[in-house]
């Protein structure tokens, strides 16, 4: 069985905290955490500071929220 037969890729929303949902894009991952780092690959961001993402589900609309420090990739909650 491959990964995504086990775990099927999910679609959220993800846009930066100080941004307007309208900005958001259209992400497929396995986790919220997941989609928040595939966001960031897309998005080519400069190094050395810290981003915060919110994250939604497009099914349950169920939102998180991350903290990622760009310069290695480490993430947490947001605060």
């Amino acid at each position: 069985m491959a990964v995504n037969e086990t775990h099927p890729q999910r679609r959220f929303t993800v846009h930066a905290t100080e941004d307007a949902p309208s900005r958001a894009h259209l992400v497929e991952g396995l986790t919220f955490e997941d989609a928040a780092l595939r966001f960031l690959e897309l998005q080519h961001l400069e190094a050395g500071e810290d981003v915060s993402l919110l994250v939604e589900d497009c099914d349950s609309g169920e939102r998180q929220c991350f903290r990622i420090d760009l310069a290695t990739g480490e993430t947490a909650p947001c605060d």
